[in-house]
């Protein structure tokens, strides 16, 4: 179940942006995972603004993704590469992300012709993808003198 969850740095980093959405669980300074205590109707949903301000909330990744795309219009997904590696090197399928940003429709992606920056398994791909997303919104906020 810990595998559906966000790594502490990058909920850090969504708590620092500012994301603030009930999640399942929290983590607990910066390495444990700690599940939210259910009540007797069985849901208990902190928000990092709920929580000790030391603890962050732990999203699922698709909360995170959803947050993204309500909040910035920032659509994405992860998805095979579309080129064939004919190379007994790659012994995965590459597999890759893109990101769109629905007001300009500028898009952010991460392909590479020499396959240098794809990825062998969806979860890497997922985590890169949702850096990026925390990136560009960083970027923008600093930009705006956030």
């Amino acid at each position: 179940m810990e595998k559906e969850f966000v790594p502490y740095e990058l909920a850090l980093r969504l708590k620092e942006l500012g994301f603030d959405e009930p999640c399942f669980g929290y983590y607990i300074e910066t390495s444990e995972w700690i599940p939210a205590s259910y009540s007797r109707e069985g849901i208990v949903y902190p928000s990092n603004s709920d929580l000790l301000p030391e603890w962050v909330a732990a999203p699922t990744f698709s909360q995170c993704f959803r947050w993204f795309r309500e909040k910035y219009g920032l659509y994405s997904w992860v998805e095979l590469h579309n080129g064939y590696i004919d190379d007994s090197y790659y012994k995965k399928l590459p597999i890759t992300w893109t990101i769109m940003e629905s007001e300009s429709g500028k898009q952010y992606y991460e392909r590479d012709i020499d396959h240098n920056y794809l990825y062998y398994t969806y979860e890497e791909a997922e985590l890169a993808c949702l850096d990026k997303l925390i990136e560009i919104v960083e970027s923008k906020q600093k930009e705006d003198g956030k």
